[in-house]
């Protein structure tokens, strides 16, 4: 038996119930890493990610995708799971954005959130895709959910340790206006750079088609491990005064998240519909 994404979100509360009290209480305080602010890549961030998505396409996959999504394109879908965080219906996808992995640990061994996270849902959307038994609208929703959550793994704080919410709580400056360190990351330095989706895309550059193959050969844990690793760099706020110099250090590797997550969108769909 399939089950709607509805019966998902039953079933991930029955099981926090059934768990014994101190399990309860564990996975309770994992969850207070994230709560409704800690938002993925701004909304330029992901269109960029869907814009350079659509420059890798097979045609099969261009054609089923334009007969999903019409007029819309990926880079306007990219946003759409964001959007629903304002129909309470969706609420059951509020945690889906990210995953708790603490230092040294390995997600296998991580206490898994019942209400589910973003390795566990992009895994299950992609066999559910690729089983083909989905029903147009859950089809569609879940290639919208598949476009946005493969940018927040790419995201580094989407992939938090366990201690401030994803950096929500470390507060800084951004230009001597209050943030934290996780929006920093989302838009800061982003919506910093005054380019549009489009520009914002072609200033990320094109990998040669080695690279391209070498990124879409990665799978979904990888990228959140990928994600652990520039949590040194991410970390390294000084007195928590950014700006240039923050942002010299670290667009880069901005750069460098939104451009993976883009080409291995398109491998992704790809593999889904070839």
């Amino acid at each position: 038996m399939r089950l709607s994404l509805g019966d998902i979100a039953k079933k991930g509360n029955l099981c926090r119930v059934n768990q014994p009290p101190m399990r309860r209480l564990f996975v309770a305080a994992i969850l207070l890493v994230f709560s409704s602010d800690a938002l993925p890549w701004g909304a330029t961030g992901h269109r960029a990610t869907g814009y350079v998505a659509d420059q890798y396409l097979s045609k099969k996959a261009r054609k089923k995708l334009k007969s999903l999504l019409g007029q819309e394109s990926l880079a306007m879908a990219s946003t759409w799971m964001d959007e629903i965080r304002s129909d309470s219906t969706y609420n059951y996808t509020a945690d889906w954005h990210w995953v708790t992995i603490q230092d040294g640990e390995t997600y296998e061994k991580s206490v898994k959130n019942p209400n589910g996270d973003v390795i566990m849902t992009l895994e299950r959307l992609v066999r559910e895709l690729k089983g083909g038994q989905l029903d147009r609208k859950m089809e569609i929703e879940a290639v919208k959910m598949i476009i946005h959550l493969i940018g927040d793994i790419h995201q580094p704080l989407h992939v938090g340790g366990g201690t401030d919410r994803g950096g929500n709580d470390v507060k800084v400056k951004w230009f001597r206006t209050d943030s934290n360190l996780h929006r920093v990351w989302d838009s800061d330095m982003i919506e910093d750079t005054k380019l549009s989706y489009t520009e914002l895309a072609q200033w990320l550059g094109k990998p040669d088609a080695t690279v391209v193959r070498q990124w879409q050969s990665t799978t979904v844990k990888d990228w959140a491990y990928e994600s652990m690793t520039y949590r040194p760099q991410v970390y390294a706020t000084g007195k928590g005064s950014l700006g240039y110099a923050y942002s010299y250090k670290n667009m880069d590797t901005v750069k460098l998240r939104l451009l993976q997550a883009g080409i291995r969108l398109a491998g992704v769909l790809n593999e889904i519909y070839r």
